[in-house]
């Protein structure tokens, strides 16, 4: 493109302040030579310093790609997981919800065919576990019941899967799955246990201020296995949980107070078979209410959490002293009450026969 015709009638300012503007009778010398200069030659070398001192220099031209979007589309994938859920019932169902929200790619297996409800989810749902395995995911979740946990894993193809991949579980006990990982898994997989603290019923309206109780068994030393462990707490964190690092060991000491009482607590108010009456206290209520949240799941998990847990049965043992010491001290006073109502109110023969 010549510019023999341009007329500059102020001096043009380059892009560098530190230059001086160029005038218009230097852009028609500039012009000339590149006539001359038009066949090519060693002489064409001015044109292209001419175009470099002419070239657009703004940040905010338009550009034909987007490279500042792309980069935090390309960040947002890489900040996904895939996630293959194994025990897609109740509980992986509910939280197979909260990953999808987040984005993530989820896989699902299971003995019984839930393909529908993955489906309307967006899940891929698979019912051979070796064609779920083929397609790597980076997490496999247990979600299983802890009864079956161990014949589930078992029967994984894990030598389909990647070698660094990580494996998590979300049971209710913690040292059981944590040494059946250890035994049965390579030494080159990583392990997070974990434990949801809250289930479909008491999370359906959120999982804010929920607890989450995790320990990072085995993860690797490479950040790309960090960063993995840490992108799957981080959807638990996003959803509000409270998020707390502690051992199996403690996990499994607390819980046994916290989680199994309740649920036998519940379970003997519900051999009870309490009923509402029309005049029911706010206390009377809240037994009730124990009653539908304890038993709205499934006895196998209230076995597993006493057959799993080996504090469990200590605490059996102190709940039958604990009834024991009450009804003694109950039947005391009794005893105590009805000593004096025979003994001290009424008056003696010596006394009547004195009268």
């Amino acid at each position: 493109m010549l510019l023999s015709g341009l007329l500059l009638p102020t001096p043009l300012q380059t892009s560098n302040p530190s230059r001086p503007p160029i005038s218009a009778a230097s852009l028609r010398l500039r012009a000339a030579i590149l006539r001359r200069a038009a066949g090519g030659g060693a002489a064409a070398v001015p044109r292209l310093a001419l175009r470099r001192r002419l070239g657009v220099r703004a940040l905010d031209a338009a550009q034909t790609f987007d490279h500042e979007s792309q980069a935090s589309d390309l960040l947002d994938r890489r900040s996904k997981l895939k996630i293959a859920i194994i025990g897609f019932g109740n509980f992986g169902q509910f939280l197979a919800r909260a990953f999808a929200r987040q984005g993530h790619t989820l896989l699902a297996h299971s003995r019984s065919d839930h393909s529908d409800a993955a489906q309307s989810l967006g899940v891929s749902f698979f019912r051979d576990p070796h064609d779920l395995c083929e397609e790597h995911p980076d997490v496999v979740l247990l979600a299983t019941s802890i009864l079956s946990t161990d014949a589930v894993l078992r029967s994984l193809p894990i030598q389909r899967l990647r070698r660094n991949t990580l494996f998590v579980d979300v049971l209710s006990v913690k040292e059981f799955p944590k040494n059946l990982f250890l035994q049965l898994l390579p030494p080159d997989f990583d392990i997070l246990c974990t434990h949801p603290m809250f289930g479909p019923e008491s999370g359906k309206d959120g999982w804010a201020g929920l607890p989450f109780v995790y320990e990072k068994v085995r993860i690797g030393d490479a950040n790309c296995r960090a960063e993995r462990c840490q992108r799957f707490l981080d959807i638990f964190e996003r959803e509000g949980c409270r998020m707390v690092e502690m051992s199996c060991t403690n996990h499994d000491e607390n819980a046994a107070e916290i989680q199994f009482l309740t649920h036998t607590v519940g379970r003997i108010l519900a051999k009870l078979d309490l009923k509402s009456t029309p005049i029911n206290t706010m206390g009377y209520e809240t037994l009730l209410d124990l009653v539908a949240n304890t038993c709205s799941d499934s006895f196998e998990l209230y076995n597993g959490l006493f057959m799993y847990n080996k504090n469990s049965t200590e605490l059996l043992d102190r709940l039958d002293v604990a009834f024991d010491s009450l009804k003694k001290e109950l039947f005391g006073n009794l005893h105590d009450i009805l000593r004096k109502q025979l003994f001290e109110s009424a008056p003696s023969s010596l006394e009547r026969a004195n009268n």
